[in-house]
């Protein structure tokens, strides 16, 4: 065996310069009622190999404080993702991973900074469509799904609940169940996954998400 090869990189060859240049930043945006708390195994791998990653909570998901209701519009539901990218040192670029329904963060992300982003893997995501409303992603997969399974979302559950006062906006929130989560998101997890997720998954607002 070469035991050249198993020296550290610098030693081996590499200058430390260019070993940090193959070290990227990563920013994982989890999809609707998850959080960061889904992408543990990727940050986990990602960072054993020296990236650096941020696994992100969108407002009141997570760990983040408030609850849906109090999320007024997608790009308020989106702000620490924002936020994250505004804060980057200057010159500096992060790869965005999305998951679901957090590409249509990654896509608000990229247009309002389109210099802080070195590319965006959109992972089973949605994507906008070009001079449509957020909310026609949402139609056309329902409608896509619902037609060829009316009871696609088997036992998801959607409420609407009338605002605090007159002056608030009356919220509709969504949450996936657990028949849903087993058959059609976790199908091929290890049961530890799935357990995690019936217990952190949170609700979303149907509006802000346009459902």
């Amino acid at each position: 065996m070469n035991k050249k090869n198993l020296q550290p990189m610098e030693s081996a060859g590499v200058p430390g310069e260019e070993h940090e240049r193959r070290r990227h930043r990563f920013v994982l945006v989890h999809g609707m009622c998850h959080g960061a708390w889904c992408w543990y195994r990727v940050a986990t791998i990602l960072r054993s190999a020296g990236h650096r990653v941020a696994a992100l909570d969108m407002a009141a998901c997570g760990a983040s404080p408030g609850r849906a209701d109090e999320v007024g519009s997608f790009e308020e539901y989106s702000r620490p993702l924002l936020a994250a990218l505004a804060a980057l040192p200057h010159g500096e670029r992060a790869v965005l991973v999305g998951h679901s329904y957090g590409g249509m963060s990654l896509a608000l992300a990229m247009q309002a900074h389109p210099d802080r982003v070195a590319v965006a893997v959109f992972a089973s995501a949605a994507m906008p469509a070009a001079g449509k409303p957020l909310k026609f992603v949402s139609e056309q997969l329902q409608l896509r799904e619902q037609a060829s399974d009316p009871g696609f979302f088997k036992d998801c559950v959607t409420e609407t609940a009338a605002g605090d006062d007159a002056r608030q906006r009356p919220c509709r929130t969504f949450l996936l169940g657990p028949e849903y989560m087993a058959e059609r998101l976790y199908q091929l997890s290890p049961p530890e996954d799935l357990a995690l997720a019936t217990i952190d998954a949170c609700e979303a607002d149907a509006a802000v998400h346009g459902r």
